[in-house]
């Protein structure tokens, strides 16, 4: 974070008890990244915006597709810019939403953006337009998208090797001669998601709207396994927040010195719910009894 953040916060109070110093319609717009080193002066007196991603694959891509407005000038647009556009904000949404499986999705974190899909949809127009013959480049525009444009955030070798493969899947003759389907190695399984024959701007999110019904890790090219970690890890998450948020005098209700019979403890309440949520769901008879399965392996 700039050190010149703590001269303007000096600033910005001698602006504010200066009279008939400032203007009225004097305003300072300041963009950062997430940092606990802002001052706190600067926050307090701010109006605070924040811009991330949304979650979820259906989320993210919505997001994506709706970032080219222009619906008549993309309805006019050559047959395989759409296609290849299409890929594009898949591939932008799957960077984006790996890195909430942690390690599994990315080595390193990375700061990808739609300032990333904009320069990338910049270059791809400019291609397409100066297209003469009916090859695509696509050797170009996948080492421009995954070199470049996402890859000039990626440090990691095997990070850098899994973009290209995602470069490898989405950008090739396939996905303009047929529909090619997007989800990575999904051959012969019941997950499908493809990229359909080019069509209107409003054709496409309404197939991104009824496509993308379910969140599932083979989306990314994930094993599905791999949501359990991630969601693990999530609900820790969770109870971490509202185990920090729990009155100091409540946790200690749990030790048996204090304990009253008559007070409900955290543990109490968390075995109600759970209680409740297997009645509704109706999924007592599937948990997994843990200690039945040491016994049997402890006997073996």
């Amino acid at each position: 974070m700039p050190k010149f953040l703590t001269d303007l916060e000096k600033q910005l109070e001698k602006i504010a008890q200066s009279i008939g110093a400032g203007n009225p319609n004097f305003r300072l717009f300041l963009s950062a990244k997430p940092s606990s080193q802002i001052p706190i002066g600067i926050l307090d007196k701010s109006i605070k915006l924040s811009n991330e991603p949304p979650s979820g694959l259906r989320a993210n891509m919505q997001r994506a597709w709706c970032y080219f407005p222009d619906v008549n000038e993309f309805n006019d647009k050559d047959v395989k810019l759409k296609s290849i556009l299409f890929a594009l904000c898949y591939f932008h949404s799957c960077v984006i939403e790996r890195k909430r499986f942690g390690k599994k999705g990315w080595n390193l974190g990375y700061d990808f953006s739609l300032g990333d899909l904009r320069d990338s949809s910049i270059v791809l127009h400019k291609y397409i337009d100066k297209l003469q013959s009916g090859n695509v480049p696509w050797e170009d525009l996948r080492y421009i998208f995954g070199q470049i444009m996402y890859g000039g955030h990626i440090v990691d070798d095997w990070d850098r090797r899994l973009c290209d493969a995602y470069q490898t899947q989405f950008m090739n003759d396939s996905l303009i001669q047929d529909e090619l389907d997007l989800y990575p190695f999904a051959d012969g399984k019941k997950h499908s998601f493809k990229c359909p024959a080019p069509t209107t701007y409003d054709k496409y999110l309404d197939h991104i709207i009824k496509g993308l019904k379910e969140e599932t890790p083979i989306a990314y090219g994930l094993h599905p396994n791999a949501e359990i970690d991630f969601r693990t890890e999530q609900c820790k998450e969770i109870f971490t927040a509202l185990q920090a948020l729990m009155p100091k005098d409540a946790q200690d209700l749990d030790s048996d010195s204090s304990r009253d019979k008559n007070i409900r403890t955290p543990n109490d309440l968390a075995g109600e719910q759970k209680e409740i949520i297997l009645d509704d769901m109706n999924i007592a008879d599937k948990v997994i009894n843990v200690q039945e399965i040491k016994d049997i392996l402890s006997q073996g």
